[in-house]
Order: structure tokens, then C-alpha cells, then sequence
């Protein structure tokens, strides 16, 4: 399941708090909210940008820039991690392995590629086109 498909913004946001909120209550969580949670641990600075620390009052959506910022941010780790996952683009699994050796942790390597995903997703709205893969693979290369 992609949480990305068919999801407006505030869709989307509203299934990372309730991630959050039903790991915090203790209950089971699915596999996509197991990532999503796990994320969000691993980024304790933008709990409060996220409004987890009392996971919004109704209606309360983070609008500002840095609520924009963390999920924004906390999303193209979670696109990073399908994509080695699935090893698409081809090679891009081996890649994050390089990194992730070389930088001695996996999440400092994530950070480390999630900037060349940003700036290729940003050239390829502004161009209006798909995103360039095999320029990206090289951009990650260099990386490694």
C-alpha cells in the first residue's frame, strides 16, 4: 500500500499522528506504521512541528513552514527506504549499503541521499518532466 496514493495533504498527515498516537496507546501496529513511527523516533526534533506531542487538537494541523518542513522531510525518508527496499532504481540498494559503511550508519547515509532525491524531485517538477533515474544514480554514486 502507498501511503502516498490518493491521499491529500492533510490525509496524509493524519495517518503519521495516527501512527504515532497507536504506538503510543500500545497498539498493534501494520507494517507502513511500524515504518512511519520508527521515523519519527529517529527524528525527536520535529515531534513538536508534527504536533505529536499532543498528537493536535482537533483541527489543529501544523500549517507553518516547519510542520511542512518535518513531514516533508520524514516523507522522502520513507521514499528512500521503498526504494532501496525494492532496490528501484536498480542498484540504489547497494548504494545506501556503500554509504551507510562508509558514514558508519545507515539513517546518517539516508539524510546524505535524501538530499540528491529532493533536488532531483525539485528539478523534475520545475522542468515538468519525470524524474532523470540514471542522473540521480550518479549523483548517489558520488555519494558512495
Amino acid at each position: 500500500m502507498s501511503l502516498f496514493a490518493g491521499n491529500d495533504r492533510e490525509q496524509l498527515r493524519a495517518t503519521w499522528r495516527s501512527a504515532w498516537q497507536r504506538n503510543q496507546q500500545g497498539l498493534p501496529l501494520e507494517p507502513l506504521q511500524a515504518q512511519l513511527v520508527s521515523l519519527m523516533e529517529a527524528h525527536p526534533e520535529y515531534h513538536a512541528a508534527l504536533g505529536l506531542q499532543h498528537l493536535l487538537r482537533p483541527g489543529g494541523d501544523p500549517q507553518d513552514e516547519a510542520g511542512a518542513q518535518a513531514f516533508m522531510h520524514l516523507s522522502l525518508h520513507l521514499a528512500l527506504r521503498e526504494q532501496v527496499g525494492t532496490d528501484r532504481p536498480p542498484g540504489i540498494r547497494a548504494l545506501h549499503a556503500r554509504l551507510a559503511q562508509r558514514k558508519g550508519d545507515p539513517h546518517d547515509a539516508e539524510h546524505a541521499m535524501i538530499e540528491v532525491l529532493a533536488r532531483m524531485l525539485w528539478d523534475a517538477q520545475r522542468a515538468g518532466r519525470a524524474p532523470d533515474e540514471p542522473a540521480y544514480l550518479e549523483a548517489l554514486r558520488r555519494l558512495a
